[in-house]
């Protein structure tokens, strides 16, 4: 390692010799110093607005009352421009009295027609307003943006009290023609305790193309956590007007619901994911509980479709009327069509029996969708599924565990079915599927792991990886002894207790990096990010860099970070620390901790 290291401190060397500068901004400065550490500047605003691509802002903590809009750009060549907290501190971005000073909508932070901009570290916060002619947002992102990174940032107590209008924790327009927004990257953030009126949480709208969202939590908002949508008219180009080609992994929506929402009154129908006439989207190894509706694929438009969205390995529990749901709510809406619910667990949904919902219920004109491999647990009394527009063609039904403590069916075109082989039969569907307790570890507490007795073991069908994915929930290879569990576990007796022992019962290894880089080659242009996965045995303090063919490195992805025992998963877009494109060639990713592994990259351009 002396050599690796003597490498790298030779490459940070030659990046500071390009130009890039180190700014700082604090409550006790002043706009009229030169921003350095000794000499800071006093507002957020002023610093971006005296950077060039490649420079860093680091804010200190405190409170800054101000909206901060940004008007240059980093660039490729010579990398982000980067607004971030300073160590250890949370730096407050206030919107308090602001809302009305900044246009018709007004952003704690926004991104017009920028590029390679990364934000982290921030709490955005109190952007109140009660007027229908403002559309206030923590972040917005506009136009044809590109390359942005919003990081680890806290959203709360954006708010719209009227009731013909909306607001957004962070939104994503894409609101040119031809060029999209993409490369665009949102993880690890925070949104919470907003009032949205008609509006979403999260939002990718419009001409957004290529995008991923991980490792966000949102809870405790009247509307929509996470939504995905095409054809409301924000690209002027209507074949380019839809979100797509996107990954939404890891992420966790909870008591997310519409009542008492002045735009919705009693209607409980927001949704934790909801992808809105998007297409080429995957979503999976989610988290949906305690929302009104945990998934729904659809499109509020007609002769407009919602089109291959893969929803896979996801846990769906606890929330108050449905499950996941699939196409148009009424006969004026669009369709859903070529998408996969495969490998997801569900649990008890439609809590608050409000008569019109169930663990699955297909709506209006849904085609050639694939259902399969899925767990399905109802509470006594309640529907697994209902399908009963009378509309749609070609959808399958299989491989699916179905269990529920009694008086619970399936409504199937307007007949009920009690028994699975009665369903079966009378619906021309489910061959394969079972009727049994799937033997979750502690579902009443969220925990849909399953057991060593589970009938969902080795039960399910091996679709191939594009669609069932690498890895399950937990971050375990997807497919064990051949063939694939039903839900999203793949059960594994030593990765399930996060314990790799040898006889004496002492752990082999502190950390593994397990078998899962995917894509294994990948393009950046099209493949975006490439997922590197690890397994933690018990907590530890690791460094994640990428290392070129020539033992330089090129990428910090985790720095000396303390780690509680668990699996995780790290996304890497091809980029060096600077956020230049690396060439094509063979790269390392090293672990670095008690013990050390390798694996090789392979970067096609």
């Amino acid at each position: 390692m002396r050599t690796i290291k003597a490498v790298s401190l030779f490459v940070c060397l030659s990046f500071l010799t390009l130009g890039a500068a180190n700014y700082f901004v604090a409550e006790n400065g002043s706009n009229g110093n030169d921003g350095s550490a000794s000499h800071p500047w006093k507002t957020i605003q002023y610093a971006v607005d005296h950077v060039s691509p490649g420079d860093t802002v680091t804010v200190a903590g405190g409170v800054y009352n101000e909206l901060v809009a940004f008007h240059v750009s980093g660039s490729a060549a010579a990398g982000y421009i980067v607004l971030q907290n300073a160590a250890n501190e949370s730096p407050v971005i206030d919107g308090d009295g602001l809302a009305t000073s900044s246009g018709d909508m007004p952003g704690m932070i926004k991104i017009i027609n920028q590029n390679y901009i990364k934000i982290t570290g921030f709490e955005l916060r109190n952007l109140v307003v009660s007027s229908s002619d403002i559309f206030p947002a923590g972040i917005w992102i506009r136009g044809h943006s590109h390359h942005i990174d919003l990081i680890g940032n806290r959203i709360h107590h954006i708010e719209q009290h009227n009731a013909q209008a909306g607001a957004h924790g962070i939104g994503v327009y894409g609101t040119s023609s031809p060029d999209s927004i993409h490369d665009i990257l949102i993880r690890d953030n925070e949104v919470y305790d907003c009032k949205l009126g008609w509006s979403e949480s999260l939002v990718l709208n419009g001409n957004v193309s290529g995008f991923t969202i991980q490792n966000n939590t949102i809870h405790d908002n009247n509307n929509i956590a996470f939504d995905f949508i095409g054809f409301e008219g924000e690209c002027p180009d209507p074949q380019l007007d839809q979100a797509r080609y996107g990954q939404v992994i890891g992420n966790t929506a909870h008591h997310i619901d519409s009542r008492g929402n002045p735009s919705y009154g009693d209607d409980a129908s927001a949704d934790g994911f909801y992808v809105d006439g998007g297409r080429d989207i995957i979503l999976e190894r989610n988290t949906a509980y305690q929302c009104n509706i945990g998934f729904e694929l659809a499109s509020e438009h007609s002769g407009k479709s919602t089109s291959r969205i893969t929803m896979r390995n996801n846990f769906v529990y606890d929330n108050t009327v449905i499950g996941v749901s699939i196409g148009g709510y009424d006969q004026y809406r669009g369709t859903t069509d070529d998408c996969y619910i495969v490998n997801n667990s569900f649990f008890q949904n439609n809590t608050d029996n409000l008569g019109w919902g169930s663990e699955i219920l297909i709506q209006y004109y849904c085609h050639n969708n694939t259902i399969k491999n899925n767990i399905v647990y109802a509470a006594s009394g309640k529907p697994f599924l209902i399908h009963d527009s009378g509309t749609g063609s070609d959808n399958q039904f299989d491989y699916n565990l179905y269990y529920g403590t009694g008086g619970n069916y399936w409504s199937w075109q307007g007949s009920e079915y009690t028994t699975l082989s009665a369903y079966s039969q009378g619906s021309g569907q489910e061959a394969h599927s079972l009727f049994d307790d799937p033997l979750y570890v502690d579902a009443v507490n969220g925990n849909l792991r399953i057991t060593p007795a589970s009938p969902a073991i080795d039960k399910g069908v091996n679709l191939t990886s594009d669609i069932v994915g690498s890895v399950d929930y937990d971050g375990k290879e997807r497919i064990l002894n051949e063939r694939i569990d039903m839900g999203a576990i793949e059960y594994d007796s030593a990765s399930t207790t996060l314990k790799d022992l040898q006889p004496d019962g002492k752990i082999v290894e502190r950390f593994v990096l397990d078998f899962a880089i995917y894509p294994n080659p990948f393009h950046i242009r099209n493949s975006f990010m490439t997922r590197i996965h690890y397994r933690l045995t018990r907590p530890e303090r690791l460094t994640l860099s990428i290392f070129n063919a020539l033992g330089q490195k090129v990428r910090s992805l985790q720095n000396q970070r303390h780690l509680p025992a668990g699996t995780y998963d790290i996304l890497w877009d091809g980029r060096s620390d600077t956020g230049r494109l690396c060439p094509s060639g063979i790269y390392f990713a090293i672990l670095q901790g008690k013990t050390k592994n390798e694996i090789k990259l392979t970067v096609v351009k």
